[in-house]
């Protein structure tokens, strides 16, 4: 199939680093009706102009860095909704910035590797990213997760939240989903977009077992996707939630399934505790297969169709 030419975002050239163009195609159905902010950070400028093309074309507003500094200096400036972030990148490493971001005030982030090993893309959640994306990667992919973040961090203005009997509360666990505030025991939770409706989830449906699958369906709103995602952050809640998170009592592993809230847990009853740090793949493993997606992919730089 012969290579397809990157097509810029607006007439006239690519946009200049920093700034954004005017969108060149209507946002696609699904998308937050109000542009959102998105800061792309990544050193190489192929893929950055690949990445802020489709994000402009889907109607969102672009700023791109080339290092750390840059980006710090421009979500500085220009607070972003989102920041798209490379792991790899000169001087300051991706995991830098993402911390010393989240450390200026809430960020939603999907973070970008082009590391094969698993450990460094899980360390990238481990440090607060809501979702990571591996190189090469569809751009139409990643438009998807980050809308997708978007949608639970800037609902559509008009938009209401389903209808419930009151805020979700069960073992001591409760969250104000207007708010976007948990606590525990009355004591407030510093909990990540993801956390956060994982923990709204769990609440709104005790007792009941969830797949990894179901959970990535249901709470990312994902039908794909590398299920070691949804692993991570059920541990990252854990240690967060629980009174012990090595014998975890609220959030159980049920062999075989997946997880499980159990309220009365906190109170005495016996669960399963997960077994050290890696389980089965039989529906909590942290060591997931990656997935191969259609569409164009971005190959060392380059967009390929």
């Amino acid at each position: 199939m012969p290579q397809q030419p990157y097509q810029p975002a607006s007439p006239g050239g690519r946009p200049p680093e920093g700034s954004s163009g005017r969108p060149a195609e209507a946002p696609p159905s699904g998308s937050p009706a109000a542009p959102a902010r998105v800061l792309v950070v990544d050193d190489d400028p192929t893929v950055a102009e690949v990445v802020a093309g489709y994000l402009e074309r889907a109607g969102h507003v672009v700023d791109r860095a080339g290092d750390g500094p840059a980006a710090l200096e421009l979500a500085g400036a220009h607070r972003p909704d989102l920041v798209v972030l490379d792991l790899m990148l000169p001087g300051m490493d991706g995991l830098e910035v993402c911390r010393r971001l989240r450390g200026a005030g809430p960020v939603p982030v999907v973070m970008l590797t082009a590391r094969g090993d698993e450990d460094d893309r899980i360390l990238g959640l481990e440090v607060g990213a809501d979702d990571y994306v591996t190189k090469p990667f569809s751009p139409r992919e990643l438009v998807l997760r980050v809308e997708s973040v978007l949608r639970r961090t800037r609902p559509a203005p008009g938009a209401r939240p389903p209808a419930e009997a009151g805020p979700p509360s069960a073992g001591g666990l409760a969250v104000d989903p207007a708010a976007r505030r948990a606590t525990k025991d009355g004591t407030e939770l510093a909990l990540t977009l993801r956390e956060f409706d994982l923990l709204a989830f769990f609440l709104r449906h005790p007792g009941r077992a969830f797949a990894r699958d179901e959970l990535m369906r249901e709470v990312w709103g994902w039908d794909f996707g590398d299920l070691s995602t949804v692993t991570v952050h059920v541990r990252r809640l854990r240690g967060k939630v629980e009174d012990d998170p090595a014998r975890p009592a609220l959030v159980q592993t049920v062999w075989g399934v997946g997880y499980r809230f159990d309220p009365a847990g906190r109170d005495g009853r016996d669960g399963q505790a997960v077994r050290g740090e890696r389980e089965g793949r039989d529906g909590s493993a942290v060591r997931g297969e990656r997935e191969g997606h259609g569409g164009s992919a971005v190959r060392g730089g380059r967009e390929t169709g």
